[in-house]
């Protein structure tokens, strides 16, 4: 199948054919595009964005640590502070 590119914006763009969408499986949505041998190849994001936060949250609130044994970082003292500006 042959199709045109075409402006879009400040960019160029190819409209995509709905049956190929479908037999691919990608849908309106983030997409991975990359250059492989001097071809524009488009994919499936391989993870979700934020994909296993949900359940990583879970865990650490079913775990029943202390608040301050599930901080991801350790809090910056006063005394680390005093060369910071701010």
């Amino acid at each position: 199948m042959k199709t045109a590119i075409r402006k879009m914006g400040n960019s160029q763009g190819v409209l995509i054919p709905k049956p190929f969408l479908m037999q691919t499986g990608l849908d309106i949505g983030e997409v991975e595009i990359q250059v492989e041998n001097d071809a524009i190849v488009i994919r499936k994001p391989k993870k979700k964005c934020r994909e296993g936060w949900a359940q990583a949250c879970q865990q650490i609130a079913t775990a029943g640590a202390e608040p301050e044994q599930v901080i991801a970082w350790p809090l910056a003292q006063a005394e680390t502070e005093a060369g910071f500006t701010w």
